[in-house]
C-alpha cells in the first residue's frame, strides 16, 4: 500500500512518521487563523513508507529521494488539501538506527525542512534538531501537537544516556507546562510505552524509550508535573501496529499507538508461507503493556501487514470520547479501543481503578523487564529449545545411519 492508497477521508487530520515522517494537518477556512480555529476531530497517522529502501548514501541520493515522495501522486494530492508539519526517525535522518554521532545531520535537516516547505525564517531552520509543536482548535476542542526529534541529540542504545538533549527537554517542559489543551498528541517516531526489546532479546531487538530507563522516567514525571489532561502518544519504527498503555507512571493511563508500516511491514518481508508462522511468534512474544480486546484481528492484537493508525474524537458526546484504532490498507479496524476523555485527567485514581477493574487492566503496571525471567525469555528458550532439539535429532540420525552402514558392512564381510 502506498501513501496514494491511505484513505484520505480522514479529515480533519492525517499524521505520518518517518518516510518522511510527516505530520499532516488538513482543515478550512479562508485564512491560517481560521485553519487553526477549525474543530478537528478525525486524525489518521502512519509510518514506514518505502522505508526498507537502500539507504541514501550522499545528499543528492537523499534529495532525490524526497523529491520522489514528494511527486507522489497521493501526496501531492494531500498537499493540495493540508497543511503539513512533520519530524523524522532514522532513515530520513539519514542512517539505520542512528543518533547523535550521524555526521549528515545538519545537512539533512535542512534536506527536510525544504521538503516540508518549511519557512526560510523558521525557528526550526535555526535550531539542533527538527522538534515542533502546534495547536488546532478552539478553547475548549483544542488540540496541542507536540513533534519530538528522537535522533539529533540520541546517545548510544544501550548508554541509557539522552534521546532528547538538553534544549529539547527545555523546550519540551515549557511546551507541556504552558496553556493548557483539551487534547495532547506528543509524536515520538520511535515507541515510547512498550519495550519489546525486553522480551525477544537476544534474538531481536528494537528501538524504544524503554531502552533508555531514565529518560522515559524523565519523560512520564514532566507530563506528571505538568498536571496536563489528555496527553497520549502516537509512534511508528517497528513496521507493525498495536495499542500500548501505561497505568502507573501518571494518576490517569498513558496510551501509545502505533501505526507502522504504511508500505514497509514486518509481513511482507517473508514469504507467504511464513506469515502464520510470524502471528504465532507475536502472539507467543509476552507483552504487558499491550492492549488486548475483542477488537483484535488477530490473538496477539500485533497486526504486521501495511496499516494505519485513527484517532476519532467525539466533541458533542458527553463525556467527550475517543476512538483510537490501527486498520488496514482497506481501512478495516484490526485492533482498537475506546477511551473517555474523562479518563485522561490529572488526580482521578478513582476513574483509573475503576477502569482498571472493569478491564482487568492491572498487568499495565508491570513493566517488560520485571517479568519473571522464564516468561521474560519464553521466545528464546523455545528458539534454543528447538534448536537442540533438532540439533540433538540430527545427531541420532547420523548414529542411526553410522550403525546401519557397519551393520550392512560386517553382513557383506560375513558373506
Amino acid at each position: 500500500m502506498g501513501i496514494d492508497q491511505l484513505r484520505w477521508r480522514w479529515w480533519n487530520a492525517v499524521v505520518l512518521i518517518g518516510m518522511v515522517g510527516v505530520t499532516v494537518v488538513t482543515v478550512t477556512g479562508s485564512d491560517s487563523h481560521e485553519k487553526q480555529e477549525q474543530v478537528v476531530s478525525r486524525i489518521a497517522f502512519g509510518s514506514c513508507s518505502n522505508q526498507s529502501a537502500p539507504q541514501p548514501s550522499s545528499e543528492q541520493e537523499m534529495k532525490a529521494g524526497y523529491e520522489k515522495a514528494k511527486s507522489n501522486p497521493g501526496y501531492a494530492r494531500l498537499q493540495q488539501n493540508a497543511k503539513v508539519i512533520g519530524t523524522w526517525d532514522d532513515h530520513d535522518y539519514g542512517l539505520n538506527d542512528a543518533g547523535k554521532e550521524f555526521h549528515g545531520k545538519i545537512t539533512n535537516q535542512k534536506l527536510l525542512l525544504d521538503f516540508l516547505d518549511e519557512p526560510q525564517d523558521s525557528p526550526r531552520r535555526k535550531q539542533a534538531g527538527v522538534y515542533a509543536s502546534y495547536t488546532y482548535g478552539p478553547v475548549g476542542r483544542d488540540i496541542k501537537i507536540v513533534l519530538l526529534d528522537t535522533r539529533y541529540h540520541r546517545d548510544p542504545v544501550g548508554s541509557d544516556g539522552t534521546i532528547l538533549g538538553n534544549s529539547q527537554w527545555l523546550w519540551l517542559e515549557t511546551e507541556l507546562k504552558g496553556p493548557p489543551t483539551a487534547l495532547t498528541i506528543i509524536g515520538s517516531s520511535i515507541q515510547v510505552i512498550s519495550n519489546l526489546s525486553a522480551t525477544i532479546h537476544p534474538l531481536f531487538a528494537m528501538e524504544s524509550w524503554g531502552r533508555f530507563p531514565k529518560e522515559r522516567d524523565r519523560l512520564f514525571k514532566l507530563i506528571a508535573d505538568s498536571k496536563r489532561a489528555g496527553v497520549f502518544f502516537i509512534s511508528g519504527d517497528v513496521h507493525f501496529g498495536e495499542i500500548t498503555r501505561y497505568d502507573c507512571a501518571l494518576d490517569y493511563p498513558l496510551y501509545d499507538l502505533t501505526s507502522s508500516g504504511v508500505t514497509q511491514s514486518v509481513e511482507e518481508v517473508v514469504p507467504p508461507f511464513l506469515r502464520s508462522f510470524v502471528r504465532f511468534v507475536a502472539w507467543l512474544t509476552p507483552s504487558t503493556m499491550r492492549v488486548k480486546n475483542q477488537n483484535c484481528r488477530y490473538k496477539s492484537c500485533i497486526y504486521g501487514q501495511p496499516n494505519f493508525g485513527t484517532i476519532e474524537i467525539d466533541w458533542d458526546s458527553h463525556p467527550v470520547t475517543l476512538k483510537f484504532k490501527v486498520r488496514d490498507k482497506d481501512s478495516v479496524t484490526v485492533t482498537g479501543v475506546d477511551v473517555s476523555l474523562t479518563e485522561l485527567q490529572p488526580s482521578n485514581s478513582e476513574i483509573l481503578d475503576r477502569v482498571k477493574a472493569e478491564h482487568n487492566n492491572s498487568k499495565h503496571c508491570t513493566l517488560e523487564v520485571s517479568l519473571p525471567w522464564i516468561v521474560r525469555y519464553r521466545l528464546a528458550i523455545l528458539f534454543f529449545s528447538t534448536l537442540f532439539v533438532m540439533f540433538v535429532a540430527f545427531l541420532v540420525l547420523v548414529y542411526t545411519c553410522f550403525r546401519l552402514c557397519r551393520l550392512e558392512s560386517c553382513k557383506r564381510k560375513h558373506d
